[in-house]
């Protein structure tokens, strides 16, 4: 019998926020959302979009390692794995630069992510850690190109 790893349970639980009985997934994308501000806050104007992608990278190949090691446990993709939802929110949160930008792309990540439009239910569909955080990155990319859309036609920007 395999043991469960303490590290592991707490990256794919988003630091715990996989254990939220009203909708996990968007409790993860908040949390996300929250760290989000915090990096922006500490961060320099002008490492912000490196370090946000670094934060990325790191979680995705983190994401996928904890994934691997609850779904034996847990399942294929269970509702407390949320680390895919965090990474998937970090990238439309690439391109905010104000909270109400921050806010719009928090609600675009959770209408792609929920709804699963355009290629995003078929990688959902596949086994594997991997195609847990792969769906959402997907979720985070279509969120991040209406983000942009709208930052051009709403706002000029």
């Amino acid at each position: 019998m395999k043991k469960k790893s303490i590290f592991a349970i707490v990256i794919a639980t988003g630091f715990g926020a996989g254990y939220w009985p009203w909708g996990p997934g968007t409790a993860g994308a908040v949390v996300a959302t929250a760290l989000w501000f915090v990096l922006r806050e500490v961060a320099l104007l002008s490492e912000q979009c490196l370090t946000s992608l670094a934060v990325i990278l790191c979680f995705t190949i983190l994401g996928t390692w904890a994934t691997s090691k609850v779904q034996p446990f847990w399942g294929d993709d269970p509702s407390k794995v949320v680390i895919d939802e965090m990474v998937g929110v970090w990238v439309p949160l690439l391109f905010a630069t104000s909270w109400q930008e921050a806010l719009v792309a928090l609600v675009l990540f959770r209408f792609f992510d929920i709804v699963k439009p355009l290629g995003i239910r078929q990688l959902d569909r596949r086994k594997g850690a991997f195609w847990v955080m792969a769906d959402d990155l997907l979720a985070g990319v279509y969120s991040a190109i209406v983000l942009c859309m709208i930052k051009w036609c709403v706002w000029g920007s």
